[in-house]
């Protein structure tokens, strides 16, 4: 039998050349691939897997975690710190509410102390007004007094004739004695003591004391003056003073411990009137 024949291709003219010659295919080649292709049909089959149970809804089941005895502690820890916080809280409100009252009521305290300071100043200071208006006036009817006094000194008797000359020597044989409160003599007086004592000797009885003295005999002017006649200070019945018109616009009585018993001109102290007794 006869074998087939195999024809003979001929060679391309560039065959020998090596680079011109195509690659032959091997097995690694063919193994990568059969491998590419199962991968893509298997990624594939899983996409489409994972597909189908995107459609199912998926359900998890979660465990709460058992309250033991510890987790009670702490939260009963909690509620207590928060407790706490909001006492506090409340706390340091009510203590800044009280400081805020309390600064408002101090400034409230010291708007009327110093509204009761300016007040106390502004009557003292009309006090003092009034006082220096009633010096003045007082200072104005003394220097009245005094003119008057003055000028009637020109038509009063400045000679002393009997028992009124015996009075008037009486009381400046005592000017230099001393004054003594309740004194009745011989060497310290006081002023009610000295005029008793001087009408005394002269046989006529008064009161002791100047207020009583005041309203003995008759009332006169002080610009009808005579020697003997008595001064007052103050009104009569309660007068707080009394001495001897002498005559010339002077008088003699017991002043006071600093200038015992002297000699004055009316203008020195004037008095408030006079009453006549001899």
């Amino acid at each position: 039998m006869k074998e087939p024949l195999i024809p003979v291709v001929p060679m391309s003219h560039t065959a020998h050349i090596r680079s011109h010659r195509k690659p032959r295919r091997s097995a690694t080649t063919s193994i990568a691939v059969r491998a590419g292709v199962a991968g893509g049909v298997l990624g594939m089959a899983a996409a489409g897997a994972a597909s189908a149970s995107a459609a199912e809804p998926v359900t998890q089941t979660l465990e709460l975690p058992t309250l033991t005895a510890d987790l009670a502690t702490q939260v009963a820890q909690s509620a207590d710190a928060t407790q706490q916080a909001a006492a506090n809280y409340t706390l340091q409100a009510e203590r800044d509410a009280a400081a805020a009252n309390a600064a408002k009521q101090a400034k409230a305290d010291l708007a009327e102390a110093k509204q009761k300071a300016e007040a106390k100043k502004k009557k003292a200071e009309e006090a003092r007004k009034a006082a220096a208006e009633r010096a003045a006036s007082r200072s104005a009817e003394r220097t009245t007094l005094s003119a008057s006094t003055a000028s009637s000194t020109s038509t009063s008797t400045s000679t002393a004739t009997g028992s009124a000359a015996a009075v008037v020597a009486f009381v400046k044989a005592q000017i230099g004695d001393a004054y003594v409160s309740g004194g009745t003599g011989p060497n310290s007086w006081d002023c009610s003591g000295l005029v008793q004592a001087a009408f005394k000797s002269v046989g006529v009885s008064l009161p002791r004391v100047s207020q009583d003295q005041s309203t003995q005999g008759t009332q006169v002017s002080l610009s009808n003056l005579q020697p003997g006649d008595i001064l007052y200070w103050g009104s009569a019945g309660s007068a707080y003073h009394v001495a001897v018109y002498v005559g010339d616009g002077m008088f003699v009585g017991a002043q006071n411990p600093s200038s015992g018993v002297g000699e004055h001109p009316l203008s020195y102290d004037p008095p408030t009137g006079a009453v006549r007794v001899l």
